[in-house]
């Protein structure tokens, strides 16, 4: 089993300023506790690269995309809203975070891995086609599930989301599209807003969408629940050609930003289930791309037990190393 990790120096230059959630020390220490692990080196890391233009296209408005790059050229603080915060450089980071997935996909469709992650950011989910949101600049999970289609004529692409916020962005860049599958647990009622479970897609792609909104301090038992019941007969039911995960980790009990109770292991379990989706019905091909997850001890555990899944649990974290 090769698994692939994606992470680039680059994605630092995304400069957040004090106090902000999502800043550069996500990455960085949770890089420091994967290097500290055992089994770490079985990984196979790779760099990212810039995504060209004609993919980000594919989901977002080549206006926006203007105005997203002379916004940061040009000092302003923030892109949007006020919680997007941005850089003279993280134009061109949001652009390496993009082409993560595809490096990832181009190496899994060329046969020289099994699956991969990529430890990115700015995260991506919650952009819209015209619009910056929630820490997001460009959908990472959106084009790289178009990139699949166009570039790799694979055509059902199944979705999971279980960061703790909705992903609008991603529901609405596919709601009328039959051939992806997106399906979404997040805390409800909360930030964005969107994602009650009466969103089931729009016009023919309606059924394409499956929200699984969940009330707050909701922990393992509930998840699994939702798993069992709703989201894994119909992921079976779609038998997608590749699975796709917006893999944010903010639904764990540590994490400040939201009121849910996951356990770390947690992150394993769904990790698994997801894994059994794709050796069922597309060869294993799995990819994942890092969304949310803001406290600095829980994140690095639960990318660690995301990656060891991903592997094929080649032995447990070692957990006297962080």
């Amino acid at each position: 089993m090769t698994t692939a990790l994606v992470y680039d120096e680059f994605f630092l230059n995304h400069r957040t300023g004090a106090g902000h959630p999502e800043r550069r020390e996500r990455l960085t220490a949770s890089l420091d506790y994967l290097k500290r692990q055992s089994w770490f080196e079985r990984v196979l890391r790779l760099p990212s690269r810039t995504s060209e233009p004609e993919w980000v296209q594919t989901i977002h408005e080549a206006e926006y995309l203007r105005r997203a790059e002379a916004a940061c050229r040009s000092g302003a603080p923030y892109l949007d809203v006020p919680d997007v915060r941005i850089s003279a450089k993280s134009y061109e980071v949001a652009l390496h975070a993009a082409g993560a997935g595809l490096e990832l996909a181009d190496r899994l469709i060329g046969g020289q891995i099994d699956n991969g992650f990529a430890l990115l950011r700015p995260p991506g989910h919650h952009a819209e086609a015209g619009m910056a949101l929630g820490f997001c600049l460009l959908n990472n999970v959106a084009i790289l599930a178009r990139y699949l289609q166009k570039r790799h004529r694979l055509d059902r692409i199944f979705i999971l989301d279980w960061d703790v916020h909705h992903g609008n962005g991603t529901q609405h860049a596919f709601e009328e599209d039959p051939s992806v599958f997106y399906v979404s647990l997040h805390q409800y009622p909360y930030y964005p807003g969107t994602g009650a479970q009466d969103e089931t897609g729009v016009g023919r792609g309606q059924g394409s969408v499956l929200n699984c909104p969940m009330p707050a301090g909701s922990g393992d038992r509930e998840y699994e629940r939702a798993f069992r019941e709703r989201i894994l007969p119909a992921a079976q039911a779609f038998a997608p050609d590749a699975v796709v995960l917006s893999a944010g980790f903010d639904a764990h009990r540590d994490d400040p930003l939201a009121d849910m109770r996951l356990s770390t292991e947690f992150f394993g379990w769904m990790s698994r289930r997801m894994l059994e989706l794709a050796d069922r019905h597309c060869n294993g091909r799995l990819l994942s791309l890092l969304e949310g997850g803001y406290d600095l001890q829980a994140l690095p555990r639960c990318i660690a037990e995301h990656l060891l899944e991903l592997l094929g649990r080649p032995e447990e974290p070692d957990s006297s190393a962080g």
